[in-house]
């Protein structure tokens, strides 16, 4: 007979750490979901999900159970994976000329006919990771809650504990950092 969340929770604070295995076999499909999208390297991805794992064994006696377990494990995955960017950030040196032929040609399309080329799905994808690659920790994370994952300002600021006034300031700034990349790779490919 499987146990019920607090049951499971209710026992690892007692002191018995294998209740805690069926916890992390639950959600770590969602926590490695939610971290492949902060780190490109399956390494990172697991050292991420690894940080959250024992971060939620050592915190567990925080949680208050007022709402779902699976919402304070999501808020600390979230900011875990803030630290990561912030602790992560490479001095990226790469140019972006080491786009490809096809995503200059994608960029040339849609500049000129936005709604025009639905087929060159592959490329817009490869573009905005290497975007998102150059953003600063706080811009990634961001644009990827608000624009990728669609969260709403006030999911976000509950996510990462910012207030929603910071929330809407970050995703401004973060939207223009956006603007200058793209308008710096499309000046590289003219110049």
């Amino acid at each position: 007979m499987e146990r019920s969340e607090a049951e499971l929770i209710a026992a690892v604070l007692a002191g018995d750490a294998s209740s805690f295995e069926p916890l992390v076999a639950r959600y770590s499909p969602r926590v490695f979901a939610t971290a492949r999208r902060y780190a490109r390297r399956e390494s990172e991805v697991e050292d991420i999900a690894q940080e959250v794992w024992l971060k939620a064994f050592d915190k567990l006696k925080t949680f208050r159970n007022e709402a779902p377990f699976e919402h304070w494990l999501m808020r600390m995955t979230v900011r875990t994976c803030y630290d990561f960017l912030r602790a992560h950030q490479r001095n990226r040196e790469s140019s972006f000329s080491d786009f490809s032929e096809e995503q200059e040609d994608w960029i040339d399309r849609i500049m000129t006919a936005p709604d025009g080329d639905s087929d060159q799905a592959a490329a817009a994808k490869l573009l905005v990771d290497k975007v998102l690659e150059k953003l600063s920790p706080d811009a990634r994370l961001i644009i990827t809650l608000l624009e990728i994952e669609d969260r709403s300002v006030r999911e976000i600021a509950s996510l990462t504990g910012w207030s929603v006034p910071l929330v809407k300031v970050r995703a401004f700034r973060a939207r223009g950092e956006m603007r200058k990349i793209l308008a710096r790779i499309t000046k590289e490919k003219y110049l």
